[in-house]
């Protein structure tokens, strides 16, 4: 396994040779029928020349891009081909080399990532270089499809739908796009017929296909029947994700017909950027359908390093529990790949908006005319692929490059400064910007991430200070301050990046290293940290509020310090993601009104120390169990602000509601609540948050006689009608190394199965803070977990992703809580 141990160094070797992979293959199908044959690669990952017969077709040198060589005269009955590859590590050295006029920096990833130098001199996957959650593994090989067409006359080869509504007409239009390739040597005429059964629309249309790339552009009216009114596509917890099966034949003169099945889904996106009262700046949200909605979710890597091992079901599960942990929004960041077709499926089935980064990352890149031509056809591609996808809400044209320049990441020279500047507007805004808007007009476009949006653009495409909270998206992390503290978060009108390390469980760790790994400062622990310092910060972080695992028994104390690891970052994660839920309908200070929370990150490439809230194999972290909770559609949020507690009921339902809230405070040291306070009549108003309760802690503690800081614990949640309910929340008012009254518990649990469920019943002798229950590499995940336990008895529910029995349930279970820590 490339990811045991210290492979990842051993195997260096692999990417500093050159690979070849061939075959011979016999065409199945009489070539002189055809007019003409092509060989396709989807996917070719990266340099390499492609070889029929002994014949040079081609070159390609772009990861992302789609390769047709015409192989008419060369195929034979039988026939070889050729694949010879350069080592990408070796050919981005040489681009690097031969760049004589300025460098483009960073030359080389921080040593403590062992990477590989120049990735930006190469259309590939930039952490395949490594990055600092992840190894380096620059692949070379055909990791998409490759095949043969062969056609006479015409041929389809992309394909899209994208929808607009008509204000004035109060009517939805269905625009199709077909691009084919056209042999003929002259026009070809007919008529393509679209049908929506569904929505009793069908329209046919005379056109003309010109030789050459000949594209038609078709605009459908739906009809407007009031018996089958069009449902649009909604978000995750938004409404419904409606998908309409759509036929398409084109039946040209020449004879043979051509039918197209696809999906047509109906939404409309606008990221709005106007001023608001109060404040300085421009708002930055999202509009879909006319809504306003709040984005919540994480940020996606690639799910693997070695892209033909990511599955359909692999990302169906990690897709899942982002839906699950009620996300509504993933972002694919800039340094992975355009991901899969079914990536993007399953995100229109779930819900799951995808603001979409093009591939650059942490980097300034070269703008030759090779490099962009690459880049164009690049573009032109993915767009064209991707477009009629309405989980994809935003393209995006990098990573942190606006950033990187205007805080001057790579130390250039002030002088040196507008070379760099004229390059990057070159690159993301009169390559990249001018193919997205002439391919796609039906979403918006942004420069870069974080960026000031618009103020960006007036400021020439180069803001000042792109992490300026009153203008468009930040990315923020801090690993020195107080992670409990929410002064030290930015009031952002959009959080797209932000977070905190932790360890994969032990279970996964298990299965790459061996028994001399297991410590948290073995080699191989320090090995698998790719973030300069991790280890301690993250020590560091727990060290505030939690006391250090001692134990003499160094396998425990290693799974005791995982086990903090994820509960430090899940409570970090919460308040900073509260602090952004709470923040998005007020205004102090001219800041606020923040519409989106979305941390790094969601999953890992491989078993390491990270920021994921799902481990590589998919396994929950405690972080994702709590996303589930602080991303929940209705949630009471508490902070303290100069001695007064302050609670926020926050929204995303379409309607008010009125509720009840319940407000406990207990002892550490009983399982019986002090005081109990509900407030009935309280009013959450739709799709935002507000104020819904305050009180001074002295009196809080006052009123709860017998109540320190130390020694009393605040659960709060609030209840409605109708079953509607949120979580129930909590605040510390301590540090929990200083909590007074906390006793070692008897947890005890019984395992039983019903239908395809396991039932964990929990039983508990006195208050257990961040009870963790883990069943080692049993896949599936928990209905709650790494919960504050406050009452005797609790019942949990498993859902596993493959068959298992009690019996191995019960094997493989441990019950953790703060205590067991020693």
């Amino acid at each position: 396994d490339p990811y045991y141990r210290f492979n990842d160094v051993m195997y260096r070797w692999i990417s500093l040779d050159n690979w070849t992979y061939s075959r011979t293959f016999r065409t199945p199908f009489d070539v002189r029928k055809w007019q003409k044959v092509n060989l396709v690669f989807e996917g070719v990952d990266t340099v390499a020349q492609i070889l029929i017969n002994n014949i040079t077709l081609g070159r390609a040198d772009n990861m992302f891009n789609r390769y047709s060589f015409d192989i008419t005269s060369v195929i034979k009955e039988v026939n070889s081909v050729e694949v010879r590859f350069l080592s990408a590590v070796s050919y981005a050295a040489e681009q690097s080399r031969c760049h004589k006029a300025y460098s483009i920096p960073p030359a080389c990833p921080p040593p403590v990532q062992k990477g590989e130098c120049h990735a930006n001199f190469i259309r590939k996957e930039q952490c395949s270089f490594s990055w600092d959650w992840g190894p380096s593994f620059p692949t070379q090989g055909i990791w998409k499809d490759v095949r043969i067409e062969a056609y006479n006359l015409y041929h389809l080869i992309y394909f899209s739908s994208t929808s607009f509504f008509e204000k004035s007409a109060q009517q939805w239009n269905l625009e199709i796009e077909s691009i084919f390739d056209v042999v003929s040597s002259k026009p070809i005429a007919g008529l393509v017929t679209v049908n929506i059964p569904k929505l009793q629309t069908q329209q046919t249309f005379s056109v003309k296909l010109q030789p050459g790339e000949g594209s038609i552009v078709l605009l459908v009216n739906i009809n407007k029947v009031r018996s089958s009114p069009v449902e649009a596509w909604w978000p995750n917890g938004h409404g419904k994700q409606t998908g309409y099966n759509m036929t398409t034949t084109f039946i040209m003169e020449a004879g043979y017909q051509i039918e197209k099945f696809s999906k047509a889904y109906f939404r409309t996106v606008e990221l709005v950027q106007e001023p608001i009262p109060g404040s300085p700046g421009l708002s930055f949200y999202f509009r879909i359908n006319g809504q306003p909605i709040f984005l919540k979710g994480s940020n996606w890597i690639p799910a693997d390093s070695f892209q033909d091992r990511v599955t359909y079901d692999m990302l169906w599960l990690l897709l899942k529990s982002a839906a699950d942990a009620n996300m509504n929004a993933l972002r694919v960041w800039g340094g992975g790949v355009y991901e899969q077709d079914e990536f993007y499926d399953i995100c229109d089935e779930m819900g799951i908006m995808i603001w979409q980064d093009f591939m650059f990352a942490c980097a300034l890149y070269p703008t030759d005319e090779n490099y962009l031509e690459s880049v164009r056809a690049e573009v032109s591609h993915q767009v064209r692929r991707l477009k009629s996808h309405p989980s994809i809400i935003l393209w995006s044209g990098n990573n942190e490059n606006e950033a990187a320049i205007a805080s001057n990441w790579f130390s250039i020279p002030y002088a040196d400064r507008d070379v760099y500047i004229k390059d990057y507007v070159m690159l993301y805004v009169e390559n990249i910007r001018e193919i997205v808007l002439a391919e796609d007009k039906s979403r918006p476009f942004i420069a870069s991430s974080p960026t000031n949006g618009l103020e960006s653009v007036e400021e020439g495409w180069l803001s000042q200070d792109p992490y300026d909270t009153h203008y468009g998206d930040t990315h923020f992390y801090d690993y020195s301050s107080d992670c409990w503290n929410w002064t030290v978060y930015p009031k952002t009108r959009f959080a797209s990046e932000y977070g905190f390390q932790s360890w994969p469980s032990f279970s996964t760790i298990e299965k790459v290293s061996s028994t001399e790994d297991w410590s948290y400062t073995s080699n191989f622990s320090l090995h698998r940290q790719h973030h300069e310092n991790g280890n301690d910060q993250m020590l560091q972080q727990i060290g505030r509020h939690f006391k250090l695992p001692q134990s003499a028994d160094p396998i425990k104390k290693f799974k005791d310090t995982i086990y903090l690891t994820q509960v430090m970052q899940a409570q970090c994660v919460k308040t900073e993601t509260e602090f952004y839920r709470f923040s998005q309908s007020e205004i102090i200070k001219g800041e606020g009104h923040t519409m989106g929370a979305l941390y790094w990150q969601l999953n890992d490439i491989w078993q390491a120390p990270s920021w994921s809230s799902l481990e590589y194999g998919g396994k929950w972290k405690l972080l994702h169990y709590f996303a589930q909770n602080f991303f929940a559609p209705l949630l009471p949020v508490a902070y303290e602000d100069k001695g007064v507690l302050h609670i926020y009921g926050v929204s995303d339902l379409h309607e008010d509601h009125k509720v009840t809230l319940r407000v406990v405070v207990h002892a550490w040291s009983s399982l019986e609540p002090v005081c109990t306070l509900a407030k009935d009549g309280v009013t959450v108003k739709a799709q935002s948050a507000i104020p819904i309760y305050k009180e001074s802690i002295s009196d809080l503690l006052e009123r709860c006689s017998n109540c320190t800081r130390r020694s009393c614990v605040i659960t709060f949640c609030l209840v409605g009608e109708g079953g509607l309910q949120s979580p129930t929340n909590h605040h510390f008012l301590s540090s929990l190394k200083d909590a007074v009254g906390l006793e070692k518990t008897q947890l005890s649990v019984s395992v039983s199965q019903q239908d395809d469920i396991f039932i964990f019943v929990l039983q508990t002798t006195a208050i257990a803070p961040f009870v963790s229950l883990d069943v080692g590499s049993i896949k599936g995940r928990f209905s709650d977990n790494g919960f504050l336990m406050t009452e005797k008895k609790k019942v949990v529910l498993f859902y596993p992703w493959e068959p298992t029995t009690v019996e191995e349930m019960e094997k493989s279970l441990t019950l953790t809580s703060l205590m067991d820590v020693v």
